[in-house]
């Protein structure tokens, strides 16, 4: 199907810095040093200034983040960790793949992100951490989560994988727990031409473990004090991410102005729930997701106009076939498999145009009662 207007189109903004992009390519390449050299160094120390946090690494990509927090938080078999059903998959993966149990607890109606009051509820003698998510850009409510840890004396792991730029009480996300992981997969608001990551903390045991950890257990060639893991991010793309970083307040900008119009005319329509920004919270729209009764009707009415749409996501974690052995059974976390049923993405990214924009709000304005409770 030929798609008109496309969920996400990265030709502008690949455009956009196209130029730089090609300078950053040669500098690289004429420097004979593709990992671990100065560009991605230059990067984690950018990267730091930015969101104002002394500790800062670079990583294969979002999901070794998550794993490489766990790990260096000595987190395995026999703990668990606290998280949302309603994630992408690597939120829980990462917990399984370090041989931890995720324990998962439901969410917010309106922000999607885990709901605090139910965090005190899933804590056990063996819970060893909280890993709340920042869903589609929106910050979690970091200051009661934190609080929880505290008095529990738990680890706090911010997947931040889908908020780069996001705050809360002017504080960037991912600056709240003891670590935070970000993922700069292309179509991330801080996004590359290949796979990336990073993780961040406040703490220098923490960092140092980490870079360790990243590079084979070693921090001296053919030297290893520990088994570790090949995940580190590469200069070329530590070079690119550098160029994204300096745009990232501007397009961050434009996905909150083209959320604030899609809500002026959207959240007038009987039937539809738009995106919820609580009060102090910085949102920067990774996705922009409508709350549907009938979202199939139009997902397909939106099909039929050629304009891309997704579901995010289709089948909360706790339902998912590989967790199956954990006993959780539909109606466990109603509000998450209530979303999984409501929830529709339509197009957002930086530069989407407003003729783009009025043909989408158009299209479903013109639903009528086809999209009406």
């Amino acid at each position: 199907m030929r798609i008109l207007i496309p969920f996400i189109n990265l030709e502008p903004q690949l455009k956009l810095m196209k130029e730089q992009a090609m300078r950053a390519l040669n500098r690289v390449y004429d420097s004979g040093h593709y990992i671990l050299g100065s560009e991605g160094n230059q990067f984690e120390e950018e990267v730091k200034k930015y969101l104002q946090i002394p500790y800062a690494i670079g990583v294969g990509n979002g999901t070794d983040a998550l794993v490489l927090a766990l790990h260096a938080l000595d987190i395995g078999p026999g703990d668990e960790v606290i998280t949302t059903p309603f994630t992408f998959f690597a939120t829980a993966e990462s917990i399984s793949r370090v041989g931890a149990t995720p324990v998962f607890v439901d969410i917010e109606p309106k922000t999607y992100n885990i709901d605090p009051a139910n965090i005190k509820k899933a804590i056990t003698k063996r819970t060893k951490a909280i890993m709340p998510v920042h869903l589609f850009g929106h910050p979690a409510q970091m200051d009661v989560i934190m609080d929880i840890a505290k008095e529990h004396t738990l680890y706090v792991i911010e997947d931040a994988c889908q908020a780069f730029g996001a705050s809360l009480n002017n504080q960037k996300a991912g600056t709240f727990g003891d670590i935070a992981c970000f993922s700069f997969y292309p179509t991330k608001n801080l996004g590359t031409l290949g796979d990336g990551g990073l993780i961040v903390t406040k703490h220098k045991s923490i960092s140092d473990r980490i870079r360790l950890l990243r590079h084979h257990g070693s921090t001296k060639k053919y030297f290893h004090k520990e088994v570790g893991y090949n995940s580190r991010l590469d200069e070329l793309q530590a070079a690119l991410l550098r160029i994204s970083l300096t745009h990232i307040d501007a397009f961050n900008q434009n996905r909150k102005d083209i959320a604030a119009r899609y809500n002026q005319e959207l959240e007038k329509i009987n039937g539809i729930g738009v995106p919820t920004k609580q009060l102090h919270a910085e949102h920067i729209y990774h996705l922009y997701s409508l709350d549907l009764k009938n979202r199939d009707a139009v997902q397909a009415m939106l099909n039929k106009e050629d304009i891309a749409c997704g579901v995010y996501y289709p089948l909360p974690l706790h339902l998912q076939e590989v967790y199956e052995d954990m006993g959780y059974k539909e109606g466990t976390f109603p509000i998450a498999e209530e979303k999984s049923r409501t929830l529709l993405a339509i197009p957002m990214h930086p530069f989407l145009t407003n003729k783009e924009q009025q043909t989408i709000i158009k299209v479903i304005q013109s639903g009528g009662a086809g999209i009406t409770i």
